[in-house]
């Protein structure tokens, strides 16, 4: 079992930047690949980024926001990290963070375990 809470969400001006967080606790946290996703009001939740895992495989970034936004892993804090940079007005959303065993995968029903989500809003 593994239980992850969000935070980092906030108001940010177009072209601003947050850093989500994302800490993880339970059993072989570094086994899992955790991922950001999101989702806006009307639409359907989206994947943003996944870390991989200590069992291998690849980050992913999509491509909405491949160049603006990083993620990264703190093992030693089972905390993972977005980066959010030059953030628009579509990034809006409440961004949760999930975690599956093993690789990073683009199928939302594989991961398990899901966090509560943290808000994101981007305005002038």
């Amino acid at each position: 079992q593994l239980q992850l809470i969000e935070s980092g969400g906030g108001l940010v001006q177009p072209g601003g930047s947050l850093r989500l967080s994302c800490a993880a606790s339970g059993n072989n946290v570094e086994r899992h690949a955790i991922a950001w996703f999101r989702q806006a009001p009307g639409k359907e939740r989206e994947g943003v980024s996944c870390a991989a895992s200590a069992e291998g495989g690849d980050s992913t970034v999509a491509d909405s926001v491949k160049g603006r936004f990083t993620i990264s892993r703190d093992n030693a804090k089972n905390t993972i990290y977005l980066q959010m940079n030059s953030l628009k007005p579509e990034d809006a959303g409440v961004y949760y963070c999930a975690a599956e065993f093993g690789f990073c995968s683009g199928y939302e029903w594989r991961y398990g375990y899901w966090g509560q989500g943290t808000q994101v809003t981007v305005s002038s």
